[in-house]
């Protein structure tokens, strides 16, 4: 049954800094010849790599999968497959599956629900943008990264290049909004920090196995709106410099959440 009542929402907004070089593919349309072979995703308009919302919340999606050992049973395109529940029993079997509640299902299946996570793109900050302006990059903003493929039958060299955003830029702030439909959701925001930590531990865009993506998030803020009031923000006081802070303060958070949006 669909959650139509919007108590309220949970915001987090953080800063997710590049612990080594970043590659998050982008289109290679219109590049020319000698140029990079697979190129980072930019703004249109300022030339900027940024983070796609869709990057960091898929990458969380599917590492809560994984975490969970839930089947990937729906393909997305030719290539990715994702977990999804084919029906409402499943959607609501054991509490609720957490993956779909939060992260939501196809539009083709039957199953009413009410997506709860949006996560916004997160742009580079404008200390880095100067910082890279300065640093006299391979290409602006961007670094190439050489590596050579080697053919395991021949043994024939295939050199290829990887366009990264350098080790040590920030972007921020990443907004990740979290609406509370019914009492169980509240605790479904455990999931949230668990998927952030999935993927510090492994990585964020591609090239991952090689040495690329790994992220630490950091400046953690966390705030709230109760569907009541909803244009008043209460925000969490206490300082959250990182995932551990995070984690060591969550069931303070929860509770902190249930007064703050109280479901009457």
């Amino acid at each position: 049954m669909d959650k139509s009542k919007l108590y309220g929402r949970v915001i987090f907004t953080m800063n997710i800094q590049a612990k080594t070089g970043l590659h998050i593919g982008g289109s290679s349309t219109g590049l020319e010849i000698g140029g990079v072979d697979n190129p980072v995703i930019r703004d249109p308009l300022t030339g900027v790599p940024y983070i796609p919302g869709s990057s960091l919340r898929g990458k969380m999606r599917s590492q809560l999968e994984k975490a969970l050992g839930l089947r990937q049973n729906n393909s997305i395109g030719s290539q990715v497959k994702i977990h999804t529940c084919k029906t409402t029993a499943d959607y609501e079997a054991n509490g609720g599956c957490p993956v779909c509640h939060i992260f939501g299902v196809p539009g083709e299946t039957d199953i009413q629900g009410s997506t709860r996570l949006v996560v916004r793109d997160v742009p580079m900050t404008p200390e880095s943008v100067n910082k890279l302006i300065k640093a006299h990059t391979d290409l602006a903003f961007t670094e190439i990264k050489y590596e050579v493929a080697i053919d395991r039958v021949t043994s024939a060299a295939n050199p290829r290049n990887l366009e990264r955003v350098p080790a040590g830029t920030v972007f921020g702030p990443a907004e990740m909004v979290f609406s509370i439909y019914e009492m169980a959701d509240v605790d479904r925001l455990t999931r949230i920090l668990e998927g952030l930590q999935l993927v510090q531990d492994d990585y964020l865009g591609g090239a991952g196995s090689r040495g690329s993506g790994k992220v630490e998030f950091t400046d953690i803020h966390v705030s709230a709106r109760s569907g009541k009031h909803y244009s008043m923000e209460e925000k969490y006081q206490k300082p959250l410099n990182s995932l551990a802070d995070l984690e060591a303060n969550f069931p303070d958070i929860k509770q902190w959440v249930r007064q703050v949006i109280p479901q009457e």
